[in-house]
């Protein structure tokens, strides 16, 4: 009887070690993973360099933005390329806001780590919380959403586009602009985003396990 005590205490004993190692390794997993989270926040409020599109080595794969609202004022748009870490040129729809004011916004983007796949979430803009930001540019790989577009000029040439501070294309390709944009339900698919100032009253960061895009 003694032995058969010994031996359910050394199953209890192990079990609670056990448990106790896993949600060990998972906070130093989330641990490691919060640096990238916020390496990833400060992406979003980097400054932006003067011309169009990304000025540094993305990333292997695209991220997703969502926003149920985004009101602009002043933007652009032009075909662009960014570049990644094996030189592969990707080719973008740079587009660009000089002020706007968002709601409900989220970022998610997923990474593959010895425990599975993850997803890291950035949002602001909640519960009647607005973001704010200045010379937003985003290199979009796809878009869907509800617009309103005002004073539009679509076909303008890529290098005359002034209705975002140093948002141009090369001379003689596309360009597009307008005087203000109302976008709802915003879902992008992209690979870079830059902006002068990002303002987020409730930022908000999470790694979470398996895929929970954030659409």
């Amino acid at each position: 009887m003694t032995d058969s005590t010994d031996s359910s205490g050394s199953r209890a004993m192990w079990s609670g070690s056990m448990a106790e190692q896993g949600r060990v390794r998972w906070k130093r997993f989330a641990l490691i993973f919060a640096p990238v989270a916020v390496v990833t926040s400060l992406l979003i409020g980097a400054t932006a360099q003067g011309v169009i599109g990304a000025t540094f080595v993305v990333s292997g794969d695209t991220f997703k933005i969502y926003s149920g609202e985004l009101q602009g004022q002043g933007f652009a748009l032009a075909g662009d390329v960014v570049r990644d870490k094996k030189g592969r040129l990707i080719p973008v729809i740079a587009t660009g806001v000089r002020k706007a004011v968002i709601s409900d916004l989220c970022q998610s983007v997923l990474a593959k780590t010895p425990v599975g796949t993850v997803t890291i979430r950035i949002t602001g803009g909640q519960h009647g919380n607005k973001v704010t930001v200045e010379n937003l540019v985003i290199d979009v790989a796809a878009a869907q959403s509800a617009a309103t577009l005002r004073d539009i000029e679509l076909g303008r040439d890529a290098s005359t586009l002034d209705e975002v501070p140093g948002v141009r294309g090369p001379a003689g390709s596309f360009g597009g602009q307008g005087r203000s944009l109302t976008l709802r339900d915003v879902r992008l698919s992209a690979w870079a985003v830059t902006a002068a100032t990002f303002s987020l009253p409730d930022l908000g960061l999470k790694v979470v396990r398996g895929a929970h895009e954030c659409f």
